[in-house]
């Protein structure tokens, strides 16, 4: 009874063996796969991007930190594995992505905006459309509630707090970049018909105040004329 016991016990243990030996082959796995496929890298500098997740305009979350006038600076946040979400901190290194509002080109008064309407550390996506040194430029999306989110490209626009420019990093003849190129316009024609932000017509009594500066401006000048006339 006893050789039998120690002999079931012996195997009992050699199968649990097997498993753990499995499951740490398989975990191995993952952990090669999700680093050659950079799944769970932190992007700490848009030079670490690899090329091909631009080309695909790969979508990658993050956190806010700061907004210059450079762009927003984001902390990548990359997918966590549960499986190996405490290794995954070991290869996480610090530092910021400098992302800019690809298409838009931006005032002072959407700079103080963007700086109101966003919250520190707020979460947001941003969809890769082109590389230019350090910078990225994308189309940025935050959520709003559970069921909204917008697009602050579009927004920025919309309120007229800047104007559509090129989208760099695009084929200016492919689809996408029409595509997106077409939604940008809309939102800035919705300004423009709006007379928001730098659309805005200028009153009757603005352009009677800007009529009486340059009049002021001239009758200066035709006295310094004057005065230089009976000088020589």
């Amino acid at each position: 009874m006893y050789v039998v016991g120690t002999l079931k016990a012996a195997a009992t243990f050699l199968r649990i063996t097997r498993q753990n030996i499995s499951t740490g082959l398989a975990i191995a796995g993952v952990i090669v796969l999700a680093k050659s496929i950079k799944l769970t890298a932190k992007f700490t500098n848009a030079l670490e991007i690899p090329p091909e997740f631009i080309d695909k305009n790969v979508k990658l979350r993050g956190q806010l930190r700061r907004i210059t006038e450079q762009g927003l600076e984001i902390e990548h946040v990359p997918i966590t594995l549960p499986i190996i979400s405490s290794l995954q901190k070991r290869w996480h290194s610090n530092g910021l992505l400098l992302v800019r509002l690809a298409g838009v080109e931006l005032t002072s008064d959407g700079i103080i905006w963007l700086k109101e309407e966003m919250k520190p550390s707020q979460m947001i996506w941003f969809q890769l459309l082109g590389r230019k040194e350090s910078a990225l430029d994308c189309f940025v999306i935050v959520n709003k509630g559970r069921f909204f989110s917008i697009c602050l490209n579009e927004e920025i626009l919309r309120r007229g707090l800047g104007k559509t420019v090129r989208i760099e990093g695009l084929d200016h003849e492919s689809r996408i970049y029409w595509k997106l190129h077409k939604r940008l316009l809309q939102a800035e024609m919705k300004a423009v018909k709006k007379k928001k932000g730098i659309w805005k017509e200028e009153t009757f009594i603005e352009k009677l105040k800007e009529h009486m500066s340059n009049y002021k401006f001239i009758q200066k000048l035709k006295q310094f004329a004057t005065w230089l006339r009976i000088r020589l």
